[in-house]
């Protein structure tokens, strides 16, 4: 019985953290949406003689934005699209190096 629990002990103290490559992936894609969409919107309500030109040059990557309302949701989703794909890469992996960093006990997947 008390080696049961040490095991279990050493089970539970060694096991390394999972990351959920999905809910990674849809944060990191909204958080970098978000931000093309209010850096965007921010530069619109600000206003001036030239609105954004550093923002503009999003345009050479993100076919069809500019410096608009309009802009600023085709920003939104091609920042999701690519924060998705970043944070979904990172989470598997980690997951993968985690994977092969623990160490195994007998009798347990």
């Amino acid at each position: 019985m008390a080696k049961n629990i040490e095991t279990l002990e050493q089970i539970v103290l060694t096991r390394v953290l999972r990351l959920n490559a999905m809910v990674q992936g849809l944060v990191t894609g909204i958080v970098a949406g978000l931000g093309v969409f209010v850096a965007t919107n921010w530069l619109l309500l600000k206003g001036g003689k030239v609105v954004g030109p550093h923002l503009s040059l999003l345009a050479n990557f993100f076919i069809g934005y500019r410096v608009s309302f309009v802009g600023s949701l085709i920003g939104f989703v091609y920042g999701f699209v690519g924060g998705f794909g970043v944070g979904y890469f990172v989470s598997k992996m980690y997951n993968w190096i985690a994977s092969l960093k623990e160490p195994k006990f007998p009798g347990h997947a």
